[in-house]
C-alpha cells in the first residue's frame, strides 16, 4: 500500500466538490480552519460555481476539478467537500498514473468512499473521514478532527479506545485480529459490486478488518446488502468487522432498530470473527473518526472496551 507524502506546514490543500452542491459557507469556513492550521487552501474552481441540478457542477466540471488537483503539484491534499451522489460518475474517468505518480490524501466519507473505492483499487491508502461541514462546526479541540490532522501531518500509529458503556459501542463477538482496515457507506459500495472497484469482495488470501456505515437506509435494505456479502461468502472470509453509525432511519416490523438486525445476522450465520457496533464513525456530529483505508489494523474487543490500532507507514 503507498502512502501520501506527510503535509508540511505551507503545504497546499485542495477543496473539490465532486458530488452534490455544498454551503458555501462551509467551504469558507473549512478553507480558513486549515488556513489557521498553517496550510494554503485552493477552493477548486467549480466548488461554488453554477451548480447543475442537485450536483455541485456539471460532470465535466467536477471531473476537470478533481484532476487538476491531481496533476498540480503543489497539492498535498484533496479534501472533497460534500458527499451527497456524484463520485460513482468520475472515478472510471480519473487516471491511475495520476493517483499512483505523486500519490496524494484523498479526504472524505459517505458518497466519497467511491473515491476511496478507486484508491483501494490502486493500491493507494486514503482517508474516510469528515469533510467541509466537519471542520467549519467541530468545536475546538475535536479529538477526531485532531485525529485528522495527526494521520497528515504524517503521524505513524493512531489508537483510539473506547469504553463500551461511556461511549455507546457494543461488542458482538470478542477478540483480537489484524489486518487491512478498509470500508466506508454500506450502499455506495455495494453499488460497486461486479465492477473493478468492488472493495467489499475481500479475497480469501486477504486479510480484512471491514467498516461499515451509512444513513437513511430502511432496515431492510441494510439486511438485503448483508445477505449479498453472506451468500457472497465475505463475511466468512473477513478477519473483523466494523458496523459504524447507521443513522436516520425508522424502525420496521421486523426489527426494532438496525443493531437488532445485525446481531441477529451475525448470530444466525454464525460470524465468529471479532464484532463490534456502534463504532463512532459515520453521519453523526461529532462521532467521526478518521479511519485510514488501506493501512494495517488491529482491533481487540471485549465486551467493556474497544481498541483499533492503525499503522500508518
Amino acid at each position: 500500500m503507498k502512502y501520501p507524502k506527510p503535509l508540511r506546514l505551507g503545504d497546499t490543500i485542495a477543496i473539490v466538490a465532486p458530488a452534490t452542491e455544498v454551503k458555501a459557507q462551509y467551504v469558507t469556513e473549512a478553507a480558513e480552519f486549515l488556513r489557521c492550521e498553517g496550510y494554503e487552501v485552493i477552493i477548486a474552481p467549480h466548488c461554488l460555481g453554477a451548480v447543475s441540478g442537485t450536483y455541485a457542477a456539471t460532470r465535466e466540471q467536477r471531473l476537470e476539478d478533481f484532476i487538476d488537483a491531481l496533476e498540480n503539484p503543489e497539492v498535498r491534499c484533496i479534501l472533497c467537500a460534500r458527499g451527497g451522489y456524484g463520485c460513482v460518475q468520475l472515478i472510471g474517468d480519473i487516471p491511475a498514473n495520476l493517483l499512483e505518480k505523486d500519490p496524494k490524501w484523498i479526504v472524505g466519507f459517505s458518497d466519497v468512499s467511491a473515491l476511496h473505492a478507486l484508491m483501494q483499487t490502486n493500491g493507494i491508502a486514503s482517508l474516510h473521514a469528515g469533510m467541509a461541514k466537519h471542520l467549519a462546526e467541530s468545536p475546538f479541540g475535536d479529538p477526531s478532527v485532531t485525529a485528522f490532522l495527526d494521520i497528515l501531518k504524517g503521524e505513524k500509529t493512531l489508537t483510539y479506545n473506547f469504553d463500551c458503556q461511556a461511549d455507546g459501542l457494543e461488542t458482538l463477538t470478542p477478540g483480537q485480529v489484524s489486518g487491512t482496515l478498509r470500508g466506508g457507506n454500506f450502499a455506495v459500495l455495494d453499488a460497486l459490486a461486479a465492477t473493478p472497484f468492488d472493495i467489499l469482495c475481500a479475497d480469501s488470501d486477504e486479510d480484512v478488518i471491514l467498516f461499515l456505515e451509512d444513513v437513511g437506509e430502511n432496515i431492510y435494505k441494510v439486511d438485503r446488502m448483508l445477505w449479498r456479502l453472506h451468500l457472497a461468502g465475505v463475511l466468512d472470509r473477513v478477519k473483523g468487522l466494523i458496523f459504524c453509525e447507521f443513522n436516520s432511519y425508522k424502525p420496521d416490523k421486523n426489527h426494532e432498530t438496525m443493531e437488532d438486525m445485525i446481531a441477529l445476522r451475525m448470530k444466525q450465520w454464525h460470524v465468529d470473527c471479532p464484532a463490534v457496533m456502534r463504532f463512532p464513525v459515520g453521519h453523526e456530529d461529532g462521532r467521526n473518526f478518521p479511519l485510514v483505508e488501506g493501512c494495517h489494523a488491529t482491533i481487540s474487543a471485549t465486551f467493556e472496551n474497544v481498541t483499533l490500532t492503525q499503522e500508518l507507514i
